[in-house]
């Protein structure tokens, strides 16, 4: 099933749109989320604290061939608004093709430097050996992540957003039980956690792949030439993308291994709250990466006063729902907290309501973000998404170093929500300067 977004009542659309999103994604975090509930319940803080230490590695390296196919999504979209299916068939192999050399390299490149990385991250010496056990096996799957993340952006850019919800959710519940079963039943420890996430990724990425080849026709070109015009638009909008998207989790790697320096307790609590941060807003980052397909499409169509309404709409209902999302966050701190630390952990617990309660309150900075992150990658402006993540991350990186001297983790903490509100202003600005123009081209 498609869905043509040029037409029909733009707020229904986009939320029907999303919702799908939304709960894949959501199921999508249970793959790291099963690993730090089951190991910090199971097996303690300090291994709690590895895993948490090794899903923000895993995020940034994942991050550049997420944002290389978030990128050639905006390119599947645009053609798609054109209505030039030859067009599209032939960017979708010429992307899968590229985007899939570059994570084979960047998966021997990981293997290679995995002992520099540890060290380069700081991590406590009781800490090393547990993790670089979860990091041998963990990245196995990354070129499961690639053929997930690859065909969920193909499926998504064309309207359909239901799809990858369905393989999501088998592989989600298949890691609950195998981390289960690795975990509390069989004696494998934090390589079991490993392990569990390893095999769910494959049957979500093979999975996926194989419905978009038997029941995608098509999307699949009869005959196969390289083009390296399309190459060129591909790189145009992927590698941009990709730069924005490595950033902004570099920065947050860099905030990782300062937190790293503050000892097991602190990096325990900032792995709950990560967690608990992603789930909290994962609503409105897919409902981001929803209005980058609305805006992609109208934007192909020609459709410019739709895309200007739709703006418009999209910023309301992510502010909306993100003042909830504080609300709740800011209530329930504790509880939250709880879900993944144990009650005998106070330290730990006390810590981890701290981060929630400065950085939950903000969420609105980060909604009205990944709105202006999509707007700017689906008008053929990408490197405007990159100014934007090097102005947050980058005030976030430096701000946490220096606050950190005189207020310790609530420093760190602070420095997130400063820079979501700085970078907001910037892309703001820069599109009512495009509005008054007259133009997003």
């Amino acid at each position: 099933m498609y869905r043509d977004m040029t037409k029909g009542n733009i707020t229904k659309g986009l939320l029907l749109f999303a919702l799908p999103m939304i709960a894949g994604n959501l199921l999508q975090q249970f793959y790291n989320i099963a690993d730090t509930l089951i190991v910090g319940q199971v097996l303690g803080k300090d291994a709690l604290a590895a895993v948490g230490s090794a899903y923000s590695l895993m995020t940034f390296l994942t991050s550049i061939f997420l944002g290389l196919s978030l990128g050639a999504g905006a390119l599947f979209s645009m053609y798609f608004g054109k209505k030039d299916m030859n067009a599209l068939r032939s960017a979708v192999v010429h992307a899968f093709l590229l985007i899939f050399g570059i994570t084979l390299f960047l998966n021997l490149l990981i293997y290679v430097f995995l002992d520099p990385i540890l060290i380069f991250l700081q991590i406590p010496p009781e800490l090393y050996a547990s993790m670089r056990e979860y990091l041998l096996i963990i990245f196995a799957g990354l070129v499961a992540t690639f053929l997930y993340n690859f065909f969920s952006c193909l499926l998504r850019a064309i309207g359909n957003s239901v799809t990858p919800l369905w393989f999501l959710g088998i592989s989600a519940f298949l890691n609950i039980g195998l981390d289960l079963l690795f975990v509390m039943v069989l004696p494998f420890g934090i390589a079991g956690a490993a392990a569990a996430t390893v095999i769910a990724q494959y049957v979500a990425g093979i999975g996926l792949f194989l419905y978009v080849a038997l029941k995608c026709p098509d999307l699949r070109p009869a005959s196969f030439r390289w083009n390296n015009s399309i190459i060129r638009e591909i790189c145009s909008l992927s590698l941009m993308t990709c730069l924005q998207q490595s950033a902004m989790n570099f920065g947050i790697l860099l905030v990782q291994r300062l937190v790293d320096s503050f000892g097991p307790v602190i990096m325990a609590a900032f792995a709950a709250g990560v967690k608990i941060d992603t789930f909290a807003y994962l609503p409105v980052q897919d409902f981001g990466n929803a209005f980058s397909t609305f805006t992609a499409q109208n934007y192909g169509a020609g459709e410019t006063g739709r895309l200007r309404k739709g703006f418009q709409k999209a910023v309301l209902v992510s502010a909306g729902f993100s003042c909830v999302l504080s609300l709740l966050v800011c209530l329930f701190a504790q509880q939250l907290c709880r879900i993944f630390v144990k009650a005998e952990e106070t330290a730990v617990l006390a810590a981890g309501v701290r981060y929630l309660r400065v950085e939950g309150f903000f969420y609105m900075g980060i909604g009205c973000l990944f709105l202006l992150y999509g707007f700017y990658r689906a008008v053929n402006r990408p490197g405007m998404s990159v100014i934007l993540t090097v102005i947050s991350l980058g005030l976030r990186v430096v701000l946490a170093y220096i606050l950190s001297a005189p207020f310790g983790e609530t420093g760190i903490w602070a420095a997130i929500p400063i820079g979501w509100a700085i970078a907001d202003i910037v892309g703001f600005a820069y599109y009512f300067r495009l509005k008054r123009k007259g133009t997003f081209a």
